[in-house]
């Protein structure tokens, strides 16, 4: 591999040729596919040296989005930044595959297609997806283990109506499942790119980029103010931003989610912390902050 990067790096010291150079510049081009396809064919034997000696999930998100805030990072020259994010997102995908069998069940509430295709975007062009009726039906695919995650409608904007996110609230136990990542990652979208907001569930936790939002749930009583719900999470050391309400009908309480900054673990002291409660706060996931966007 060593020997790749620095062909590729003394194809850079090249002086560029003339124009009229045609099929010299076509030669370069080849040469340099060649050395990049090589780097693919030595990053898969890596990924499966990785997949041999750890445990636990192919999928991390959190890892992935730091590898390509690293790339944009370095990234320079004429070649955009969102063509680094979509190789690199087809790349990280096929790595997913090639350690375990990997599909989506994705909840698509319109008829347009496009829960589909910010999916495909996401998780690559061959990876298998199975459109679903109903949020619920997708979020079962993943607990029965059809599937390996959900893609569901950011929460306010269900198409359908219906909230699915208080359903995590009934998964106190092993085996529930948690919010992963929020789609798309990419978050400037060029006209005709898949513009649907969405949050990816699945039955492994999420896990840290180094530029987070926590997904928190409660229930508290029903008269309870957006302003004393803030209080309650700024005093317990939260900084909150987004907050979503459910008021279920004939029911005394009312079922909050809310979006706070930072990686927090189940074994957060903050979360025992939060006063007037019905029931314990529950952390329901955690999503790497999408490129471009604004850390709450």
């Amino acid at each position: 591999m060593q020997s790749d990067l620095q062909a590729l790096s003394n194809d850079k010291a090249e002086p560029v040729l003339a124009a009229g150079d045609l099929s010299e510049l076509r030669a370069n081009l080849d040469s340099i596919d060649d050395a990049i396809h090589d780097l693919l064919m030595r990053r898969a034997e890596v990924v499966s040296h990785i997949a041999s000696v750890k445990t636990g999930a192919a999928l991390r998100p959190g890892r992935e989005a730091a590898i390509i805030r690293r790339l944009l990072a370095r990234h320079g020259g004429r070649m955009p930044a969102s063509a680094i994010v979509r190789i690199w997102r087809e790349i990280l995908a096929a790595s997913t595959g090639q350690q375990q069998r990997f599909s989506a069940a994705v909840y698509e509430p319109a008829t347009d297609g496009r829960f589909a295709a910010v999916a495909r975007a996401q998780f690559g062009a061959l990876t298998p997806i199975r459109l679903c009726r109903s949020a619920s039906q997708a979020i079962g695919e993943v607990s029965e283990g059809r599937a390996s995650v959900a893609v569901l409608p950011l929460p306010g904007d269900d198409d359908a109506g219906v909230p699915w996110w208080p359903s995590l609230l009934q998964q106190r136990k092993a085996g529930a499942v948690h919010v992963i990542a929020r789609l798309p990652f990419w978050h400037s979208r060029p006209e005709g790119t898949p513009q649907a907001q969405a949050l990816v569930v699945a039955t492994t936790p999420a896990d840290a980029s180094g530029d987070d939002v926590s997904l928190v749930a409660l229930e508290t009583a029903a008269e309870i103010s957006r302003g004393g719900l803030a209080n309650a999470l700024t005093a317990a050391g939260f900084r909150p931003n987004v907050v979503v309400l459910n008021r279920p009908g004939h029911s005394s309480s009312t079922q909050i989610l809310v979006e706070v900054a930072g990686y927090v673990t189940v074994d957060d002291v903050r979360l025992g912390a939060i006063r007037g409660l019905e029931r314990p706060a529950l952390l329901v996931g955690a999503y790497a902050v999408p490129v471009g966007s604004k850390t709450p």
